[in-house]
């Protein structure tokens, strides 16, 4: 097969093959492999299998160039990402509870229009917090227009101690390398998964949130029988979001990390991902170098507001 191996899943490839009549070519994602047969995700969304007797040709095709992101786009998809327990509307604004667990999964996201004035809308928002005991909170793009809208209404930095939270993205093709390690993929997420994912009890709503997704999966790696890194990974359209990934101390700075992170791009690749972004703290570095290591750059930043 001209060099292809399982190695080669999750990466964009281009197989030349005998059909009735003559030769094609087809293009596309890597979805398995063995001796005898592979199989390539074209980008319409079909399977084709290919007998390797059939195979006149086959080669990896060089990475993509990262291209600019649409930042509206992605914002929103962050959101579909990671559902919260709880969801409202006014009018395009998402309102998002889960009980207090994770600034994400109960703030208001203003995208798109609130189909009434933003003083209004916020009075909305104020409401169903209250409700629901919850301080009222934002989750804003800096520099976008409604960041400017809510400070003018009175909104304030809710973590002024904070950094601020960078959403960084890539192509698929930089960060579906082979691990290092064996990284388990698992539809849900055992007991092992959360011991090493919490210090302590998990918080009530956390598996509501983690397990909420439509497509996700859950990724880990054990050394000598104990889990000791995790990750999750969810499928948003050909978006791949990564998040929960998390290393025991006593195993850091081994490229564990990386693994969990190459080991869920490899997921998403067979099932026709070609995008993927992840949110750091600015504030942590070793996160942060390890991400711009793998291809990661900043789509855009973000911070909580909160009712003055």
């Amino acid at each position: 097969m001209s060099g292809l191996r399982a190695r080669d899943i999750g990466h964009r490839v281009v197989v030349r093959h005998r059909i009735p009549g003559g030769l094609t070519d087809i293009i596309g994602v890597l979805a398995s492999w063995d001796p005898q047969t592979l199989a390539v995700r074209h980008a319409d969304g079909n399977v084709h299998e290919i007998a390797a007797s059939d195979i006149t040709a086959a080669k990896t095709i060089p990475e993509m160039p990262l291209r600019p992101v649409d930042v509206e786009q992605l914002f929103l998809t962050t959101a579909l990402g990671r559902p919260a327990a709880e969801t409202a509307y006014v009018g395009q604004w998402l309102l998002r509870a889960s009980s207090g667990w994770t600034g994400r999964g109960n703030s208001l996201l203003p995208t798109g229009g609130p189909g009434m004035p933003v003083a209004e809308a916020l009075k909305h928002a104020e409401a169903f917090y209250e409700e629901r005991g919850l301080p009222p909170q934002a989750l804003v793009r800096l520099g976008s227009p409604e960041a400017d809208e809510l400070r003018a209404c009175g909104w304030v930095d809710a973590r002024p101690e904070q950094s601020d939270v960078l959403v960084m993205h890539t192509t698929l093709d930089h960060v579906n390398a082979a691990p290092e390690y064996e990284v388990l993929i698992a539809e849900r997420p055992g007991e092992a998964w959360y011991a090493a994912a919490f210090d302590g009890p998990v918080p009530g709503h956390a598996p509501t949130v983690l397990e909420g997704a439509p497509k996700a999966v859950f990724a880990s790696i054990a050394v000598d029988g104990q889990t000791v890194a995790v990750g999750r990974g969810s499928m948003t359209g050909h978006w791949l979001a990564v998040d929960a990934i998390r290393v025991a101390a006593s195993h850091r700075r081994r490229g564990l990390g990386t693994a969990v992170v190459q080991g869920l791009a490899r997921w998403s690749g067979a099932l026709g991902g070609r995008r993927t972004y992840l949110e750091v703290l600015e504030e942590n570095t070793a996160a942060l170098a390890t991400y711009t290591r793998l291809g990661y750059r900043e789509a855009y930043r973000y911070r909580y507001l909160t009712k003055r």
